[in-house]
Formats: C-alpha cells, structure tokens, sequence
C-alpha cells in the first residue's frame, strides 16, 4: 500500500443516518505505512475505560472536519486507544488542519486486523494485536482500535465491526 494511504471506506450506505454500514472487505491483514500522516487528536472521558463523552466529542470533530472540508472517504479512519481507565485519546485522519484543533502526525508501519464482535472483547482483541505485531519483532503496544460503528448502529447493521491497528516499525 502506497504511504499514507487506506482501504477504502464506504459512507454512502448509511441508512440509520449515523455511521454508515462498514464494509470489511481491504481492511483486514493490511500493511499500512505512514510518514507523517496528519490527524486531529482529541480526548474523551471515560469511567473504568466506559466511554462518557465520546459521541459528542466525534460529533464536534466531525462537524468542524466537513466545515473545514478536511474530511475524504478515502482518508477516513479514527485510531482510538485507552491513555488510562479515565480517559481515552483518538486521532481523525484528515486531509487539512482544522482550526482550534490539535493536530498531529504519525510515522511508522502498521498492521491490521478485523474483528467482529461486542465491545466487551476488545481486551481480548488488544491482546491479539499486540501479538501479531509482536510476531513482526514490535516490541511495542501501540495498539489502536478503529471502531467502525456507534453502538447504536451495530445493533441495526447485525454487525460490530472494529478494525485493529498495531505499530511494527
């Protein structure tokens, strides 16, 4: 996969008008390879890693991203990952700055790996990525996870796609 590109995302199947349906298909077992990829960085709060703000939180990155016209379908994916049991960091992909946003970059290579699943499993699933990159000789847990759907709209799709994302290089 060339630098700073992703599978492409779908968003124009979206019949609950919230998160469109997510198509697995490109998604699993990619090599992703960033040299200082841009997103947006924000937190959310959670309590005993349950997430307290989130939906508002995306709300107003993705409000301000489609203002902004940083968003691009085909640079779409939010890397999320737990800073601690209070409080979880989550990088937006764009494609330009966005005013009074924190923007940042990454570098490195990544690997993926789709799950499907309730959230409850995601320890199970962080565990499973940091193997994987492990057997790529990462010795890191940089591990995110891109949930694919809210959990309202993985109740109407039947599906609850979230796709893993784990440093290697």
């Amino acid at each position: 996969m060339q630098p700073n590109a992703l599978p492409h995302y779908d968003d124009s199947d979206n019949p609950t008008g919230c998160c469109p349906r997510f198509n697995p298909e490109g998604w699993d077992g990619q090599e992703l390879h960033f040299e200082n990829k841009e997103f947006i960085r924000a937190t959310t709060k959670s309590a005993m890693h349950i997430p307290l703000n989130m939906g508002r939180v995306f709300e107003r990155i993705n409000t301000k991203m489609m203002e902004t016209e940083a968003y691009d379908s085909d640079n779409c994916i939010v890397l999320s990952r737990d800073l601690s049991a209070w409080q979880a960091e989550h990088l937006f992909a764009t494609s330009a700055s966005v005013p009074d946003e924190e923007s940042v970059t990454l570098t490195g290579d990544y690997i993926t790996k789709v799950f499907e699943g309730p959230y409850r499993e995601a320890k199970d699933w962080y565990e499973q990525m940091q193997t994987l990159a492990g057997e790529k000789g990462a010795k890191n847990d940089e591990v995110y996870f891109f949930y694919t759907t809210c959990p309202k709209c993985a109740k109407a799709y039947g599906k609850n796609y979230v796709v893993g994302v784990a440093r290697v290089a």
